[in-house]
């Protein structure tokens, strides 16, 4: 095959994410060239090992996609491969770790249409938590609703010191503003649910971490979004497939969004981010304003069907 459509898959963990290589063969790459235990001092050279193996129509029909479990790490990757670069030897780039970008994005898009549709704002001014907070796809979360104009605190069960290095390590990175909490009693939880409107899950799968009765004595909730299909249900009473069903809160003025009704979105922004880089004829750097500005085009189309 002359020219094929080739994506290397950049990895510092110690294996690359089946995820991440599906989700490239159904953006129609030819094939899709895993690297593991990749290093930050490895990026460089193989980035430029792989622009200059190339013709120039080769080098228009191949991407890098950065993976891993690291957000920050994922940025500095990002920014060494773009470093690399020597046009017209230059290629696309992708980072999304643990796809926590593509589903953060799809998270933040879907909440923030169910409170213009509700109440005509969106999420200026309004405070959110982000449960499990200090990890990859609640970072991203925080980061992308504070961008927004929230006001935002990542909540951690180990404890407020921790929340609060996560947020700031993200506020100074990226120039926003964020705060911790603790969540790690049901205390600590009704006094984060007391002060929020909007409440995203990003916390590991095995553990409710809402339970009904917690919710039942809750008021001034309008959305909670909970990522996660496997059971049981971190926020109790959301259905997977929820897309702004009623939650039982104390106002009653909640809706609720489940992990499928996520899905959806993150699975189309995922493939439309590599899908952009496939037809791409200049090479595109792409991260978390793509994706967030893709999920919310898709989240609007929907809802004006």
């Amino acid at each position: 095959m002359k020219d094929p459509y080739l994506l290397h898959v950049f990895a510092p963990t110690r294996y690359v994410s089946p995820f991440d290589i599906n989700m490239a063969y159904e953006a129609h790459y030819d094939a899709v060239i895993p690297y593991n235990n990749v290093t930050l001092e490895e990026i460089y050279a193989l980035t430029q090992d792989t622009i200059f193996s190339r013709s120039p129509e080769g080098v228009k029909r191949t991407g890098i996609f950065i993976g891993g479990r690291d957000f920050d790490l994922a940025f500095d990757m990002l920014e060494a491969a773009r470093n690399a670069m020597v046009p017209p030897f230059a290629v696309s780039v992708l980072a999304d770790p643990s796809g926590a970008i593509t589903t953060a994005a799809a998270m933040v898009a879907l909440a923030e249409s169910w409170l213009v549709r509700d109440s005509g704002t969106d999420f200026s001014g309004r405070t959110v938590a982000v449960l499990g907070g200090t990890g990859p796809v609640g970072a991203c979360v925080g980061l992308l609703a504070a961008r927004c104009g929230a006001k935002v605190r990542l909540i951690s069960n180990r404890g407020r010191a921790q929340a609060e290095t996560a947020a700031k390590a993200i506020a100074s990175r990226f120039h926003c503003t964020l705060e911790g909490a603790d969540g790690g009693s049901p205390e600590a939880l009704a006094s984060v649910l007391a002060h929020s409107e909007v409440v995203f899950n990003t916390a590991k799968a095995g553990v409710r971490v809402l339970g009904a009765e917690l919710l039942a004595n809750t008021s001034g909730l309008r959305i909670a979004v909970d990522a996660n299909a496997v059971p049981p249900a971190r926020i109790e009473g959301i259905k997977l497939k929820d897309n702004g069903a009623a939650l039982a809160t104390a106002d009653g003025n909640c809706r609720g969004i489940g992990a499928l009704a996520v899905g959806d979105v993150k699975y189309r922004v995922h493939t439309g981010l590599l899908t952009r880089m496939y037809e791409a004829s200049e090479p595109v750097y792409l991260a978390y304003d793509e994706a967030f500005a893709l999920a919310r085009n898709l989240v609007r189309a929907s809802a004006d069907r």
